[in-house]
């Protein structure tokens, strides 16, 4: 009988898995920032390039949708040719794009060199996480790590309106691209010094099929959600794309349930909890993002405020953000996910409930509560999420567990960005805060949505997965 071994690599060092840990946070926080970086300057770049609300929904949602759509076979790809390997070729790949960005010379441009942004972000976002979860093998710091994960994360997406505000105070909308270079040359150097190679002992096949069929899906519905106000939604082209989606849908849990390795495995989705955590981060992005565009309209055209203004009006969200985060892994790593899922979903129904009856008026202290409110939310709900999503497969498939998070995160930034558009995408200044009061009924919503996946997720034990039983 042979038995086969696979060779056992030490466990870094606490202060080398912490630096591992810093080195991917940077990435990540590149990867967050310009998710939301572009929002405070969208009214600069419609006047620079001369592009309506359609148009700039285009140039936000062109990244979100290429993440979205690659984060898994990225994943993949990385579980099987080296995790630094395809990390560092995504941080080379994310700086050329942000270059050609910055030197887009019209929308149609700008729009492409977005998607391609979106390619190399695709290759850092689960990898950093599987980096991070593969650097650190003991289960109650792994939680720990994920907090601190997701704290930055959210503070990059939270801090996006502030950064960029700031920069466009200073300089002019392509300056929200250039200052990528410094990170990314950072990042470069730092994981090829620091981060350690790693692979899964045994990597699965690239399903091609259901990755067609997976960007089908989110491009269409994205694409008929940003077009519907302008084509109708009883169009021809509208129903043509509904029955396109609903196809490709079809196909694609068809093909999936039917691969040897697939791009999904559709029996994840049979465990309440691990569904539930897909649910919990497609609304968590909704709400944000939703938030961001949302604000960033109302106080620059309705309040007439500077972006940098609009960008601080925005502070409260990214300190409630940073502060809870780490604070929910810790809760996460003590208790389980139920406790910080039913704080997020609480404080993300208050902050959106603030905002329903929305006037060109509102006391500034209610909208900087109401955003207080929803960055706490946000900042509870990102630990809980990504480690059921980790725990819901095997370690060496840790990068396909975090591709499926940030898939069904980036998913809800491109619905948020899509379903918020099409409710002002026609409103006048003035009428646009009224206009708007649908869109925080959708962000209480998804609160009340976290309260509801709260209730299927039963408190772990961070050291052994089992249910976890408080002492008597």
């Amino acid at each position: 009988m042979t038995t086969t071994t696979h060779p056992v690599h030490p466990v870094p060092s606490a202060r080398r898995r912490w630096t591992v840990l810093a080195v991917c946070c940077l990435s990540m926080f590149l990867v967050g920032l310009d998710t939301t970086i572009v929002n405070v300057g969208l009214p600069a770049i419609g006047r620079g390039l001369d592009v309506g609300t359609r148009g700039l929904e285009w140039i936000v949602d062109a990244y979100t949708l290429v993440l979205a759509g690659l984060l898994i076979s990225s994943g993949a790809l990385a579980d099987r040719f080296g995790r630094r390997r395809v990390f560092q070729c995504g941080l080379a790949v994310f700086g050329a794009a942000s270059l050609l960005c910055a030197l887009a010379p019209s929308a149609g441009v700008l729009v492409a060199a977005r998607a391609l942004q979106g390619v190399g972000a695709s290759m850092l976002s689960p990898v950093a996480l599987a980096i991070v979860v593969n650097a650190m093998p003991d289960p109650r710091e792994r939680a720990q790590a994920i907090g601190i994960w997701a704290s930055v994360f959210g503070l990059s997406l939270a801090a996006g309106p502030v950064t960029g505000g700031a920069l466009l105070a200073a300089l002019d909308w392509r300056a929200l691209f250039w200052i990528n270079a410094p990170v990314i040359a950072a990042a470069l150097l730092l994981s090829a010094v620091f981060v350690p190679e790693s692979r899964a002992p045994r990597a699965r096949r690239l399903d091609l099929p259901g990755q067609v069929l997976l960007t089908v899906v989110l491009a269409v519905t994205v694409g008929v959600l940003i077009e519907g106000p302008r084509i109708g939604w009883t169009s021809p082209a509208a129903l043509a794309g509904y029955a396109c989606a609903a196809v490709a849908t079809a196909g694609f849990v068809w093909v999936e349930s039917r691969r040897r390795e697939p791009l999904m495995d559709m029996r994840l989705f049979g465990s309440p909890a691990f569904s539930g955590a897909v649910v919990g981060a497609v609304s968590v992005f909704v709400a944000l993002s939703t938030t961001l565009l949302l604000s960033t309209l109302y106080l620059q055209q309705t309040r007439q405020w500077t972006p940098l203004a609009a960008g601080v009006a925005t502070l409260p969200l990214a300190v409630g953000a940073t502060v809870c985060a780490p604070w929910s892994g810790r809760m996460v790593g003590r208790t389980g996910p139920r406790l910080p899922l039913l704080l997020a979903g609480g404080f993300l129904t208050a902050g959106g409930l603030c905002l329903v009856g929305l006037t060109p008026h509102t006391d500034v202290l209610v909208l900087l509560a109401a955003y207080a409110l929803i960055g706490i939310g946000f900042g509870f709900a990102n630990a809980p999420i990504t480690n059921a999503a980790v725990n819901g497969l095997p370690p060496a498939r840790a990068g396909v567990a975090g591709a499926i998070t940030s898939t069904a995160r980036q998913l809800g930034s491109a619905l948020g960005i899509a379903l918020a558009g099409g409710l002002v995408t026609a409103a006048g200044p003035a009428a646009l805060a009224h206009a708007s009061r649908p869109g925080w009924i959708l962000v209480a919503t998804c609160g009340v949505l976290l309260l509801l996946v709260a209730r299927v997720s039963r408190p772990k034990d961070a050291a052994t997965g089992r249910a976890f039983h408080r002492p008597r």
